[in-house]
């Protein structure tokens, strides 16, 4: 067993966590560059958490500019064991309407523009993100959820475009109608992708602010009306948040799904052929298999 230590990351709205005992701003220096910002920690409920607003205190980095891998490796370093993302989203669903919260199991990447990966030449991996989220996670953000009251559907796939514009209708639709998708953000990869290379336990939950395009009664996206809903919205992921320590408890075991033994299999790369300059950038993320 190994002590639990929950790392959240905070999207649009979500910039700090309340109740937090010995809470203390960290900066963490990675390989990879500087995280989003200082890192939030402390103590809730006796379960260790660290808190990284992923926009940075102010919104300060747009959905490409996040720095993702700095992001995961500096939780890594801190020594999180289980990631929970908040994220703001448009749904592509009636039933899943503005202000309610969905936990992802599923994704798309749209995304163009960002490193999607810790590993490259000289050191290769590839890892299974089939299942790209932790179910233990998830039934704990979705207990959580219902004990604050918050309306929550369980399983939906996430649509993850480039931004920052907002969707055409023309792809609004296609995404909705044609690809199944449930609802649309900007910013849970490669953060997925990511997290599962540092083998990581990751957990998503969409916070509903609006019905993208898609809608005839809804028009275009209104980004008033998006900061008035997420503003709501923040309120409840911080309820909701303030109930994951009872339920994931100071101590776990090894990860029924293999989130924190992603590594095991994956480097293909001989020992002998490594480069020892990405080798040495990977010590949080893969020490535990590189040695």
């Amino acid at each position: 067993m190994t002590d639990t230590v929950i790392g959240i990351i905070g999207g649009s709205g979500v910039y700090d966590i309340d109740g937090l005992q010995d809470a203390n701003w960290q900066s963490v220096k990675t390989p990879w560059g500087d995280p989003s910002d200082d890192i939030l920690t402390g103590t809730l409920d006796g379960v260790k958490m660290a808190f990284l607003p992923r926009h940075g205190r102010g919104h300060v980095h747009s959905p490409t500019t996040v720095p993702y891998r700095a992001n995961i490796d500096a939780l890594k370093r801190l020594g999180v064991t289980d990631v929970i993302s908040v994220s703001a989203c448009g749904s592509f669903r009636n039933e899943m309407a503005p202000g309610d919260f969905v936990i992802i199991d599923q994704f798309i990447d749209r995304t163009i523009a960002r490193e999607k990966s810790f590993f490259g030449t000289g050191c290769v991996a590839h890892v299974s993100v089939a299942h790209p989220t932790c179910p233990r996670l998830s039934d704990a953000c979705e207990t959580a959820a219902k004990d604050a009251d918050i309306t929550v559907h369980r399983g939906g796939t996430y649509l993850a475009m480039e931004g920052p514009q907002f969707s055409t209708l023309a792809e609004s639709k296609m995404y909705r109608e044609v690809w199944g998708a449930d609802v649309i953000g900007m910013t849970n990869m490669p953060e997925a992708k990511l997290a599962r290379e540092a083998e990581l336990c990751y957990a998503s939950v969409a916070m509903i602010t609006d019905y993208d395009s898609w809608h005839p009664d809804h028009g275009e996206v209104d980004v008033a009306e998006i900061i008035k809903t997420l503003m709501g919205n923040a309120d409840k992921a911080r309820n909701l948040v303030a109930r994951l320590p009872a339920l994931l408890g100071t101590r776990r075991d090894p990860c029924a799904h293999g989130c924190d033994r992603a590594l095991e299999y994956a480097i293909l790369t001989a020992p002998d052929a490594r480069d020892p300059a990405l080798i040495s950038k990977l010590d949080a993320v893969a020490g535990r298999v590189l040695g």
